[in-house]
């Protein structure tokens, strides 16, 4: 699947009860990667909330599902840096809500082993970001205790899926499970 907005991963033994928890909601496809599921949900956020509302009522939907992250953003990439240049023209959208806030970048990726590197992409976005803000008037500080904003970043393969979470997303949705 080209087109997802949600990346969701199972934990072991949850695939086929994933699957059939979320394939209602829109299509499910197993990635090539152990343990990870790409979806085209029509508001992959409200499927969010839902997951997280029946929890109280079905705890077994922790027990298969570990992560489940919605994306805003979504592009191709072949090389590192054409993956740093798209990311860079996304991220350039938030700065007005990234502006004299707390934030970081965390980054999940799958594929692109020895060509990409989460941690080295992460201190990327995160100074680019700080430079942008700084130049604007408006700097921000990266913080990892209790962050006005995270900035989450999805891989699979050559297609990488961004989003920016604040700080109710953050406290409200345990499924999200960023750091």
């Amino acid at each position: 699947m080209r087109d997802w907005n949600a990346v969701i991963t199972v934990r072991e033994g949850g695939f086929v009860p994933a699957c059939r928890l979320l394939e209602p909601f829109g299509q499910v496809v197993r990635t090539e990667f152990f343990n990870t599921l790409a979806m085209r949900a029509p508001d992959p956020f409200r499927l969010l909330a839902d997951l997280q509302g029946q929890l109280a009522g079905n705890p077994d939907i922790a027990a298969w599902i570990s992560r489940f992250m919605p994306v805003q953003h979504l592009f191709s990439f072949r090389s590192a840096a054409e993956f740093e240049l798209r990311s860079r023209e996304t991220v350039l959208e938030w700065l007005p809500r990234l502006a004299g806030t707390s934030f970081h970048v965390r980054m999940h990726r799958r594929g692109f082993k020895g060509r990409l590197s989460s941690a080295e992409e992460e201190r990327f976005l995160d100074g680019f970001l700080l430079n942008r803000l700084s130049e604007a008037g408006t700097p921000a500080t990266i913080a990892f205790d209790d962050p006005d904003t995270i900035i989450a970043v999805e891989t699979i393969g050559p297609r990488a899926g961004l989003t920016l979470l604040d700080r109710e997303h953050l406290r409200r949705f345990s499924l999200l499970h960023l750091d």
